[in-house]
């Protein structure tokens, strides 16, 4: 599975937006799906003239969710700015 394929999985169909960027099932961290797809086909343009499209996670649990990109939290491996 690619993550940037132009054509989405057969799991993505049935996602549910996961609010609070986890699985809205188990709420497992998207790290720990099992697959994952960017639809960057469909972008939406923000109010600031910005993209974010859509992030489609198939969890462990078997749960396919989807956040929008902006949503994403920051990383833990990136330092924080002082």
């Amino acid at each position: 599975m690619d993550a940037f394929s132009l054509v989405p999985p057969d799991w993505s169909q049935n996602a549910i937006h996961g609010l609070k960027f986890c699985c809205p099932r188990c709420h497992e961290a998207a790290s720990k799906a099992q697959r994952v797809w960017i639809n960057r086909r469909a972008p939406v343009l923000c109010e600031d003239y910005r993209r974010k499209w859509q992030e489609f996670y198939h969890c462990e649990c078997q749960q396919a969710w989807w956040a929008w990109n902006s949503d994403r939290p920051p990383s833990e491996l990136t330092k924080p700015t002082e």
